[in-house]
């Protein structure tokens, strides 16, 4: 999977590299799935929602240029393996879903793989965390038509925040906070379920 799904299509940050090849991706699927857990596609996990492909999930990590120790907040815990990739690098992660039993079905498997620097909320992700704010990082795993304001504002000074805009067309934005202010870039055309 990683060699021939994501270092072959550009990916280049070792840590990055590293991490996709030691999460359990199986352990995040329903296990009628499991033997298309690794393959270059996304898949259903239940409630409308699904598990991005390999790739997506280690391209926008790698957009987020996590160096260790960082405070990152993600919109959509889903199936949390995302959740399980950001741990491995980040510093604390806090993460938020709004499908109760998504949530639920996430932190058990992220517990009982024994990560301890997680915190999770089940609620409205487009209010972000805002008593943790400021992030270093911020990821949102689903589509909403524009950007929420409110996930910029947590955004700290130098801070990143990568998520997939549009209603119909999507694509995947790079958001920084600069001293100047906050400045956009489109990386690629994408395809998510909406944020709800």
């Amino acid at each position: 999977m990683v060699e021939t799904q994501i270092r072959a299509r550009g990916v280049r940050d070792e840590r990055v590299l590293g991490v996709m090849g030691k999460v359990p991706r199986h352990l995040f699927v329903p296990e009628s799935l499991r033997r298309s857990a690794y393959a270059d596609e996304p898949l259903p996990i239940g409630e409308g929602q699904t598990i991005s492909q390999p790739y997506i999930v280690a391209y926008m990590t790698e957009s987020l240029a996590l160096e260790g120790g960082e405070k990152v907040l993600e919109i959509g815990t889903g199936s949390g393996y995302q959740t399980a990739v950001l741990a491995e690098i980040a510093g604390t992660v806090f993460t938020v879903e709004i499908v109760e039993t998504l949530a639920r079905r996430a932190r058990t498997v992220l517990d009982g793989l024994g990560y301890a620097n997680i915190h999770y909320r089940v609620g409205d992700g487009t209010a972000g965390w805002p008593e943790e704010a400021p992030f270093d990082a911020v990821i949102v795993t689903a589509a909403a038509a524009t950007l929420p304001k409110a996930l910029e504002d947590q955004l700290a000074l130098g801070g990143r925040m990568i998520a997939p805009v549009g209603a119909g067309a999507q694509e995947l934005v790079l958001v920084r906070r600069e001293r100047t202010g906050i400045r956009r870039e489109s990386l690629l055309s994408v395809r998510f379920v909406p944020l709800v």
